[in-house]
Order: structure tokens, then C-alpha cells, then sequence
């Protein structure tokens, strides 16, 4: 079980597609040994063959799994806390999402005292292309994963702003890249504007999102840019809860 751990972190850590003597090697493995649990791994869906090629990548189940846990880790009482502060000081819903089966999943949300016309509870999901969390996941993936996603995604026009261009969606993503935080600007719901930061690990890896959601007609497209900073400190706390959650183990 070791060995074959071992196997899921080395390839979910690289930034590359790796071949089985790759992966024999940086672990010290009998490649014999390496084929065989990779064999077992890839039978599980924990990883899979990159498209065309005899190299590996993370399985489906082993996404769907991380997200999952993702999802577990943050409905603590520790962090929902954080995400309840942040709510009230805005004064509009605030949501954490992650990214499952190229879809936004919403794990957790508070919803403020204003009426809503947006609601993401936990376990609902929203595309990837027009949400600001989508966005952020997107822009931080590798030039060429983030060419490859967005062609193969299903870009569809959800309100006459949805960016249903995949040309024009790139650049926008790598508007975000830059900047380092997303928005929305009625793209998934008319009338309602949306912006969200990133939740990163002690390491910097994207985690999952910070988000908002609220009617136009109360903050504008403009006016989101003010939540960015209230957004962020939250984000921080939160990723500082999983550093404070491991050193208690």
C-alpha cells in the first residue's frame, strides 16, 4: 500500500504526463514491481494513460476523490467560522467551491440576511466557463491543459454575456492568471455578478475558491473589485486552518 501511495503523490505531483520508468526510477521501484501496481492503480481509475500516449496521469475516481475530500475538509466547524465572518461582513452569500468532473462543486455556504436571487448550496454545481471559481481552476492550469479543457468543454451561452467564445475565453484566463482572482459579470444567472479568490495549501497549490454572489442590482460588475480584499484575508485564514490542522496531528 506504501509503494502504491507512493505512486498516486508522484504523479499527481508532476506537471507532466509520466512514463512507468519514470516512475520506477524517482521511486526506486523494480520497474517489474512499478508495472504491476501502476496495472492495479489504472484498473482502479486511480490513474489513467494520457490520451495517445503509454505516459500517466491521474485517474478520473482519484479527481473525483480529491474533491470529495476537499469537500470534507472544509464543512468543519473551524472553517465554516471563517467562511460565516466573511458573510457578514460583506453582507452577501459566500460560497466554497472546487472543481469535480470539469464541473464548479460548492461544498459549503452561508447565506447573508440580504434577499437572494443566487443560491449555490453545498452540492450543487455550475460550469466551469462562466463561474468565477471555473475561472480561477482554469488559469492555473499549464498552457497547454488549459488550451485542451477549454476546446473540449461545452462553452454554453447561459445569458447574452456568457463567453462562449474559446479565444475569447482564453484570454481571459490569462487576465486571471495575472491578476490572481476572477469575476463574473451576469455570464451564469442575469442580473446577478460574482467574484472569487483562491484557497491555496501551505505548498501554494489551488485547493479550492473563495466566492460571492449577488444581484447587480446591489453591487455592480465594478463594485466587486472593494470584496476582493475581505475575500482574501478570509481565504488566508482558511488555508491556515489546514496548516494548523496538520501540525495537531
Amino acid at each position: 500500500m506504501d509503494r502504491a501511495i507512493a505512486i498516486l503523490s508522484f504523479v499527481a505531483e508532476q506537471k507532466k504526463a509520466v512514463t512507468a520508468a519514470e516512475i520506477a526510477a524517482a521511486l526506486s521501484l523494480p520497474l517489474p514491481t512499478a508495472h504491476r501496481l501502476i496495472g492495479n492503480l489504472e484498473h482502479r481509475g486511480l490513474i489513467q494513460k494520457a490520451l495517445g500516449t503509454k505516459r500517466y496521469v491521474v485517474g478520473n475516481k482519484l479527481v473525483t476523490l480529491s474533491a470529495k475530500a476537499i469537500g470534507a475538509a472544509f464543512r468543519t466547524a473551524r472553517r465554516h467560522a471563517v467562511l460565516s465572518a466573511v458573510a457578514d461582513r460583506i453582507g452577501e452569500q459566500c460560497e466554497i467551491g472546487v472543481v469535480r468532473n470539469n464541473e464548479v462543486a460548492y461544498v459549503d455556504s452561508v447565506r447573508s440576511k440580504q434577499p437572494q436571487v443566487l443560491q449555490f448550496d453545498p452540492g450543487s454545481a455550475a460550469p466551469l466557463h462562466c463561474t468565477s471559481t471555473g475561472k480561477i481552476y482554469m488559469s492555473r492550469l499549464p498552457l497547454k491543459a488549459r488550451q485542451g479543457l477549454v476546446r473540449s468543454l461545452e462553452l454554453r451561452r447561459y445569458t447574452p454575456r456568457t463567453i462562449a467564445d474559446p479565444d475569447e475565453l482564453m484570454a481571459l484566463l490569462e487576465e486571471t492568471r495575472r491578476r490572481g482572482w476572477a469575476k463574473t459579470n451576469e455570464e451564469f444567472v442575469q442580473g446577478v455578478v460574482g467574484c472569487a479568490v483562491p484557497i491555496n495549501s501551505p505548498a501554494g497549490d489551488l485547493i479550492a475558491c473563495l466566492g460571492v454572489s449577488v444581484p447587480v442590482a446591489r453591487v455592480s460588475f465594478a463594485d466587486l473589485d472593494a470584496l476582493i480584499g475581505p475575500l482574501q484575508k478570509a481565504a488566508t485564514l482558511l488555508s491556515e486552518t489546514i496548516l494548523q490542522d496538520n501540525l495537531d496531528i
